[in-house]
């Protein structure tokens, strides 16, 4: 895995632990649910801003979104 999908797994794996759906998540977080649906399956080069919206919507700190643990 490179680090743009093990990102977006982590983005996944914290949203559904949330409960939220893609639409909900991009609906908080002020991004498009088609970006963020890229963002998860490994497709999107994030800039520091989505990174910044999404650890504020998730409610987790930024480093959290790079803890992939295996």
């Amino acid at each position: 895995m490179n680090i743009k999908e093990k990102f977006g797994s982590k983005v996944k794996e914290l949203r559904e632990q949330k409960g939220f759906s893609i639409e909900f998540l991009a609906n908080i977080a002020n991004i498009d649910r088609t970006y963020i649906s890229d963002i998860e399956k490994g497709k999107r080069n994030v800039s520091l801003l989505i990174i910044e919206k999404l650890a504020k919507a998730l409610e987790v700190n930024i480093q959290e979104l790079f803890d992939n643990r295996e």
